[in-house]
């Protein structure tokens, strides 16, 4: 199969599809690997390292496109890149389709095969998303604890405190594999840490790193309390391939305290945080209700080297099987169909999808 890699053109994303070492796995089995000239320099990884173990370069996205028969991509098609794709393609990447309509049309309009990372489940796991959401959670509280310096417009506090000054408050809606991250990163700080969670098993585990950190149950007076009085709040929810649920509302973030930190990893999904919306790394923040706000949508994009190993380790196996061409009875790669053939496959995304088209007829 023709394996093609572009380079990513969301703004300061500098992820590639795959590392060197990966493409020359597919290439040992058979497959044809182009990568576009330069895809793989924010990441370390110059053309020279993937031409030594026989990647081939085309020049640009024109080429790239043109060539392929599998696309595969960090990022969603972003800019011109959608009119690029065609109904004989197939397209492997994060789409997040769930909050993004306008992408949604223009990718069934082309007809092209699309199967999102992040609707890939294996094992009770989501496996291609985990070290995606590894690194959103760590750079959630590393963002949160910059901006709460009072040079970003924070309000002068170290996250961590030290002797004779109080820790700062972490509030961390969700606590999964983002979440439990941010968790994690905020403890040994040695912040006071408020995480809310569902699901018992997953309370156990945020207990169990230090005492420091408190889990409950999201029942509304429980969540309001801890949100007004917390000095970064972290939103880190996730339903697989369907557009998040805001948990905190305007008039919530509107009672923290002036200077205080939001940061949603949820963002790319829409956001579980009313006031949250999608920033990029060249305007990363903004102010609402007197609360900075960092909502970039590619958070491990500032990390690309570490970013492109973990998340061509966690592609590899299943990219394998996907170009082998015998993928559609796969139970794996098949529900992880987001659409096909101009039509929505995936099923929340499909049924939200049609909602809104009903409301608009309405």
């Amino acid at each position: 199969m023709r394996i093609a890699i572009p380079t990513e053109i969301k703004p300061l994303e500098g992820r590639v599809g795959l590392i060197p070492e990966a493409c020359a796995d597919l290439i040992a089995v058979g497959h044809q690997v182009r990568v576009q000239q330069g895809a793989g320099e924010a990441s370390g990884y110059p053309d020279s390292a993937y031409t030594k173990l026989g990647v081939g370069i085309l020049p640009d996205a024109v080429a790239i496109y043109d060539w392929a028969e599998l696309v595969i991509k960090v990022k969603e098609p972003y800019g011109p890149e959608p009119q690029m794709l065609r109904a004989d393609q197939t397209l492997f990447c994060f789409l997040h389709l769930a909050a993004n309509e306008a992408l949604t049309h223009s990718l069934l309009a082309t007809g092209v095969t699309a199967i999102a990372f992040e609707t890939l489940a294996d094992g009770g796991g989501l496996p291609i998303l985990a070290p995606m959401s590894d690194i959103a959670g760590r750079i959630a509280v590393q963002a949160g604890s910059h901006l709460l310096w009072r040079p970003e417009g924070g309000k002068g506090l170290l996250l961590g405190g030290l002797p004779a000054a109080q820790r700062g408050r972490v509030v961390i809606l969700g606590a999964g594999q983002a979440g439990g991250n941010a968790a994690r990163m905020a403890a040994a700080l040695g912040a006071e840490v408020t995480i809310f969670d569902t699901q018992r098993t997953r309370m156990e585990a945020m207990r169990e790193l230090g005492a420091n950190v408190t889990a409950l149950y999201p029942y509304q007076e429980s969540l309001a309390e801890a949100v007004a009085t917390a000095d970064l709040l972290i939103g880190a929810v996730l339903i697989p391939g369907a557009q998040t649920p805001h948990l905190v509302s305007r008039e919530l973030v509107g009672q923290m305290q002036p200077g205080s930190v939001v940061v949603d990893i949820s963002v790319d999904q829409g956001g579980c945080i009313e006031t949250i919306r999608p920033t990029t790394y060249e305007e990363p923040t903004y102010v609402e209700e007197g609360v900075t706000h960092f909502g970039v949508a590619n958070m491990p994009g500032a990390v690309p080297k570490s970013a492109s190993q973990a998340l061509s380790a966690a592609m590899i196996p299943y990219l394998q099987r996907l170009a082998s061409g015998q993928w559609r009875d796969d139970p794996v790669l098949g529900e992880a169909l987001n659409l096909s053939g101009g039509e929505l496959i995936y099923p929340v995304l499909r049924d939200q999808y049609l909602r809104k088209q009903t409301k608009k007829i309405v």
